[in-house]
């Protein structure tokens, strides 16, 4: 488990399959726009046990770090933060990925969870970068990431299917110096 100043980030084996079944179907109207189409059986136990076992898997093996987001004073999970596909040898890159319940929006956790989570890939890993894709409407999701030191490096035309539809996404790199 990893802490900031008001937050708790949780890693896949001190996890509760019930934090994120709660977590993704309180926030399931909210997040539609931002994510994959999601198929009845994810906000399932089964799914999410599944889902839960590959991130451990992944975890243990170094190649992805889920982080659960909770407060510090108590209550339910707040937001997920994913560095996935965390490549080594010359490479040292991952992406990163994010989201945070529509009620607990707009205060600096993600903000704050970032830093952390910036600090463990670079100092932990030892990775060189770290890349966001964000769809340009998601000027809250590109203001985190501006305010943490990424860069505006492009915009990748019908990068990803978000929602059922291929999206155009800014691309911001941020590099350990």
């Amino acid at each position: 488990m990893y802490e900031t100043k008001r937050l708790l980030l949780k890693t896949p084996k001190e996890i509760q399959i019930e934090d994120v079944l709660d977590y993704y179907r309180e926030n399931k109207t909210f997040l539609e726009p931002f994510e994959p189409k999601r198929e009845p059986d994810f906000y399932t136990f089964r799914q999410q046990s599944i889902d839960l076992y590959n991130d451990v898997f992944h975890f243990e093996h170094g190649s992805a770090l889920k982080l659960y987001i909770f407060l510090k004073t108590g209550g339910p999970m707040i937001g997920i933060l994913n560095f996935s596909q965390i490549i080594g040898g010359p490479f040292k890159s991952c992406y990163v990925g994010y989201s945070l319940l529509e009620s607990k929006q707009k205060h600096g956790y993600m903000t704050e969870a970032l830093i952390r989570g910036i600090e463990i890939m670079f100092e932990e890993y030892g990775l060189h970068r770290i890349e966001g894709n964000v769809m340009p409407r998601n000027t809250a999701s590109i203001h985190i990431l501006i305010n943490t030191g990424f860069v505006y490096e492009g915009t990748a035309r019908k990068y990803l299917m978000i929602n059922g539809l291929w999206e155009d996404h800014e691309h911001y790199v941020l590099l350990n110096e």
